[in-house]
């Protein structure tokens, strides 16, 4: 067999191991034992609803804005712009309706289906929190708090998950004030896993519009 058929037949088995695998990896078994007699149940998940480990990385993004809004959107709804979890809270970045409003935006419907709306409207909430918090920033990048260094990237996202004057609390207390969202996240948490990021090119501006 010429060399070359066998380079095709080699990348075409490869080709057709790896759909299987994917195809397999896609399907969940019904966890609950059934009694005897019974026949067990196979479910199939949606891709879209695959819930991913968080330590997932993106080593295609930089560690620049960019990377930094991926990486958060990715922790709060795997990136997708349609999802409404079951606390309310929309889109690729999970606002929650009240925030929505500081930005005169109340059709929820319409956001969910414009991701440019929604993409401005997390930078423009990014610029707000930075100027709620710009003297904190200034006091505490680069100190330790409970172990974790303070960027500003790591402040940002601190307080998309819980709001800016929390992250105030928490670091003005040095770690002694708690917070936890519905779902068990700390602040200290998103403090550690977005530290690092390059968020310089967002303008602190208390006055944001999308």
């Amino acid at each position: 067999m010429p060399a070359l058929n066998r380079k095709y037949l080699i990348i075409k088995h490869l080709v057709i191991v790896f759909l299987g695998f994917f195809i397999l990896t896609s399907f969940t078994k019904n966890p609950t034992k059934g009694k005897k007699g019974e026949s067990t149940t196979i479910t199939i998940t949606p891709i879209s609803e695959v819930v991913f480990k968080e330590e997932f990385n993106f080593p295609f993004l930089q560690k620049d804005f960019i990377g930094f809004r991926e990486a958060l959107a990715f922790k709060e709804s795997q990136g997708r712009y349609t999802i409404v979890n079951k606390l309310g809270y929309l889109g690729k970045y999970q606002f929650g309706k009240s925030t929505l409003k500081r930005f005169r935006i109340y059709n929820t419907s319409n956001f969910l289906k414009n991701p440019e709306l929604q993409e401005k409207t997390f930078t423009a909430l990014c610029k707000v929190n930075k100027w709620i918090l710009r003297r904190d920033i200034k006091r505490f990048v680069g100190k330790k708090i409970n172990g974790i260094k303070i960027t500003e990237s790591g402040i940002l996202a601190a307080a998309h998950l819980s709001g800016a004057g929390n992250v105030k609390k928490y670091l003005r207390s040095y770690g002694k004030f708690t917070f936890n969202d519905a779902f068990g996240t700390s602040i200290q948490h998103y403090l550690k896993k977005f530290k690092g990021y390059d968020v310089s090119n967002i303008v602190a501006d208390k006055h944001a519009t999308v």
